[in-house]
């Protein structure tokens, strides 16, 4: 789990993807928290040191969950699409975005 975490090549489980949503909100708190402290505008940098590395992992966690669904990162541009991919499962089996991150597969005899 969250191995490449800042990466957005391959899949990623829904845990991990619900997991990265609460990791975010976290750091949104402190952040926020750390800011009500802060003068505000001579020290806005401090505030984008750490929020701008926070909204990375969440949109980089946020392809890998879109690639294990079998579609482009792009889709996280669509208003509340995140709650979908809360809930629906992955696409079994590897597909153009890598290998499924279950390491289940199960395929149909041919014979």
């Amino acid at each position: 789990m969250f191995q490449n975490p800042f990466s957005f090549e391959g899949r990623i489980r829904r845990s991990e993807f619900g997991l990265s949503l609460i990791i975010f909100g976290v750091a949104n708190i402190i952040i926020t928290g750390l800011m009500g402290n802060i003068d505000i505008p001579s020290d806005m940098k401090i505030f984008g040191f750490g929020y701008i590395p926070a909204v990375w992992f969440l949109w980089a966690q946020g392809a890998k969950r879109c690639h294990d669904l079998d579609k482009s990162g792009w889709w996280l541009i669509i208003p509340y699409y995140f709650l979908w991919m809360l809930f629906q499962d992955g696409k079994p089996g590897p597909n153009e975005y890598g290998d499924n991150p279950k390491g289940l597969y199960i395929t149909k005899d041919r014979g």
